[in-house]
């Protein structure tokens, strides 16, 4: 059995507007907002007595999602947002976009800053990582020729 496709990734968030905002200037769509919580909740993630809101951002292709979640119960239990790249566990989600200079200009009134510079990798792509709102790492990348 093949995996049949990935469906979004995860991030959890204190201030989900604020993320929200910021996603959306990166040219992603809002598709939906929901609180979540229940029985059912606690049986899939382990938490008991969980209330999280969430938003589901879609990429303009259709294809891949990123889920914003904000717990509003429990706690948050830990905070590893300013990792560094070489951090074990997860690390980023990765855009492509049309134009990385024009996009880090636009996401700087977002909170976005650079990680280290960016780069042009051979004569494929220009790269980078930015630092969007609450220290969530995001790499960026243009398609050359």
């Amino acid at each position: 059995m093949a995996v049949k496709r990935m469906d979004n990734i995860g991030i959890v968030v204190e201030n989900l507007g604020v993320v929200i905002a910021f996603f959306e200037a990166l040219g992603l769509e809002l598709e939906g907002r929901a609180m979540i919580e229940g029985e059912w909740a606690g049986r899939v993630t382990g938490l008991s007595d969980q209330r999280v809101e969430i938003a589901m951002m879609r990429t303009p292709d259709g294809h891949s999602r990123v889920e914003l979640s904000q717990f509003l119960r429990p706690a948050i239990a830990a905070d590893h947002r300013n990792a560094p790249v070489n951090a074990l566990g997860y690390l980023r989600a990765m855009f492509t976009v049309d134009d990385v200079d024009e996009t880090v200009v636009r996401l700087r009134v977002h909170g976005a800053q650079l990680v280290g510079d960016i780069v042009r990798y051979e004569e494929a792509y220009k790269l980078c990582y930015i630092r969007g709102p609450e220290g969530l790492l995001i790499g960026l990348a243009q398609e050359l020729g």
